[in-house]
C-alpha cells in the first residue's frame, strides 16, 4: 500500500494542525472515556470539521455498542473506525456494515504466534493495525506505549493494509520501519509530553522520521 502515517489520540485544535501540517496521512481521535486521549462530542465535531479534506479521519473506540458507535459517526463522520477491544470477526463485520465506514483491527503482538490472531479478521476489516500486546494489568488497551520485537513482522503479509504501532516515537520509528517492513505507522504516546498531551514539535519530527523511512525502503536501501 500507499506509505501511511497515521497520528492518533489527538484533541486540541494545536496538536492537530501539527499533524495536518506535518503532512500525516491519517488523524486519528478517541472515544473511550478511561483514556487521557479522549474526547467529547463538541470537541470530536470541531476537530472534524478542522481536519476534513486534509486527512483521513480515524475515530477509535473500545468494544463500543451500536449506540455508541452512531455517536461517534453522527458527531466526528470518520473516514475509519479503529476497533480496538475485544470485538470478534463477526462483530467488526457487523460494525462496517451498521456504520457504514471501513474498519481496521487492532491485534495485540508479543510473540511471533500471536500473528495468527490476525487471519480471522483479514476478510472482515479494510486495515489491521499491529500493535504491542497490553501487559495482564494494563488499564488501558493497546501497547501502551511499549515497544515489542518489531522484526516479527516482517514476514507478516495479510490480504489486508496493516498499520504497525507499540513503543513508536521520533527517535525509533525509522528502525522500526526497516526492520518491520511496514509500510504503515500509528503513533499516540510516542509524540506527548504527557499522558494525552501532544508535543507538536515531536509530531513534526515523527512524520519526518517516517518519511525518510519509507523513501530508504522504496530505493532499496537498508
Amino acid at each position: 500500500m500507499t506509505p501511511v502515517v497515521k497520528i492518533c489520540g489527538l484533541s486540541t485544535p494545536a496538536t492537530l494542525d501539527a499533524a495536518l501540517d506535518a503532512g500525516a496521512d491519517m488523524v486519528g481521535f478517541v472515544f473511550f472515556p478511561k483514556s487521557p486521549r479522549h474526547v467529547d462530542w463538541a470537541t470530536a465535531r470541531s476537530l472534524g470539521r478542522q481536519a476534513r479534506g486534509r486527512a483521513k479521519i480515524v475515530a477509535l473506540s473500545v468494544d463500543a455498542d451500536d449506540d455508541a458507535l452512531k455517536r461517534i459517526v453522527d458527531a466526528l463522520a470518520p473516514d475509519l473506525l479503529q476497533l480496538h477491544g475485544r470485538e470478534s470477526p463477526a462483530r467488526v463485520k457487523q460494525i462496517g456494515e451498521f456504520c457504514a465506514r471501513p474498519t481496521m483491527k487492532a491485534i495485540g503482538v508479543a510473540a511471533r504466534e500471536d500473528f495468527a490472531a490476525a487471519e480471522p479478521y483479514a476478510s472482515v476489516a479494510d486495515f489491521l493495525l499491529i500493535d504491542a500486546k497490553p501487559p495482564q494489568d494494563a488499564a488501558l488497551p493497546g501497547g501502551n506505549g511499549r515497544p515489542f520485537d518489531w522484526g516479527l513482522a516482517r514476514n507478516f503479509h495479510p490480504a489486508r493494509p496493516w498499520l504497525l504501532s507499540g513503543g513508536l516515537d521520533p527517535e525509533t520509528v525509522e528502525a522500526a520501519i526497516g526492520l518491520s517492513g511496514a509500510s504503515g505507522v500509528d503513533v499516540s504516546s510516542g509524540v506527548e509530553r504527557a499522558p494525552g498531551d501532544k508535543d507538536p514539535a515531536r509530531i513534526t519530527a515523527f512524520v519526518a522520521a517516517a518519511r525518510r523511512a519509507f523513501a530508504r525502503a522504496a530505493e532499496g536501501v537498508a
